[in-house]
């Protein structure tokens, strides 16, 4: 079982069937950044054609038997999330609604302070907000999960211990490793793990050692390594895959509407775009490779098939039904 907890593809039938080809049976994609719950809707609608063009490729996933369903087929899985909590505007409300037209994770922040958490870009983390817990509570109710990945330090602490269902870091590394600033230290990802919580290691240049030419096996190595320390049972990947898209969409993903001026987040003036990948991660057909380079490093069979979807499939299991 292959399962990618993150990916913002530009998606088309080729990427499709390239999941197909990669033994993809699931994938978390991110269809909000910055949108309001009516651009939310949209985007929700956009997939709803492609299921309609692409029945044979891809199914709507809301909860684990669903993948279940997709690998029977010889289909992949798709589960929807938001990198920010801009869909539910200031209304609490919108994650029921939201919950119930298909999503299951949300991001407390992107980088900024929101109205719910402190983003891993601003000086001062004051943690989770009074709307914050709240938030919390309410995705906790209908089955939504708490994504901290581009959140700071005491935010995402605190967001782990104030759940009553364990929370996800979908798509980052280890700090110590590559001391990235969406990189979570040793605290955050011992916060997360002890209380149930998962990591889906992050394949996006900017979070690598030696970004686009990081090996594999330094990246499966580091993986191995957080194994030892908290756990293979709370590990997964989380791709970070933006296949096919243009520059001027990451510019999106970092600037939004926030600011009038250009920001550019984990890359700079000199390489404004989208990094290469590295070469033995280049889009969905390339999976096998980490496993091959997970079973070089020592790793036994139990544990690959562990990171490679096992855990998140157990996750997804009790994270996406009523508390």
């Amino acid at each position: 079982m292959r399962i990618d907890a993150l990916q913002y593809a530009n998606w088309s039938e080729k990427i499709f069937r390239q999941l197909r080809e990669g033994g993809v049976d699931a994938v978390h994609v991110t269809i909000a950044y910055h949108e309001g719950f009516r651009e939310t809707v949209l985007n929700f609608e956009q997939w709803n054609r492609w299921f309609e063009q692409y029945p044979d490729l891809i199914l709507k996933g809301t909860q684990a038997s669903d993948i279940d369903r997709a690998r029977d087929s010889g289909r992949t899985a798709i589960f929807f999330g938001f990198q920010n909590p801009s869909p539910i505007e200031d209304d609490i409300g919108l994650v029921e609604i939201l919950h119930t037209l298909g999503a299951r994770f949300m991001q407390l922040t992107y980088n900024n302070q929101s109205l719910l958490a402190t983003g891993c870009y601003e000086a001062e983390d004051s943690g989770i907000t009074r709307m914050g817990r709240q938030v919390i509570r309410e995705m906790n109710r209908v089955g939504m999960v708490i994504d901290m990945s581009h959140s700071a330090d005491r935010s995402t602490i605190e967001a782990a211990d104030l759940s009553q269902r364990p929370i996800a870091i979908t798509h980052a590394n280890p700090h110590g490793w590559m001391p990235a600033l969406r990189n979570k230290r040793d605290d955050v990802i011992r916060a997360v793990t002890q209380n149930g919580g998962m990591i889906g290691f992050s394949l996006y240049p900017h979070h690598l050692k030696d970004k686009s030419e990081c090996t594999l096996d330094s990246f499966c190595s580091m993986i191995a390594r957080t194994a030892d320390r908290f756990g293979v049972e709370h590990l997964g990947i989380g791709s970070d895959l933006c296949q096919d898209q243009p520059d001027s969409v990451v510019e999106w993903m970092r600037v939004g509407r926030w600011s009038k001026e250009i920001d550019y987040g984990e890359g700079s003036a000199d390489a404004a775009g989208f990094p290469p990948m590295p070469d033995w991660f280049r889009d969905n057909r390339d999976f096998g490779n980490i496993e091959t380079g997970l079973r070089a490093v020592g790793m036994n069979a139990g544990e690959v098939a562990a990171i490679m979807g096992g855990n998140w499939y157990r996750f997804f299991s009790e994270g996406f039904g009523p508390a």
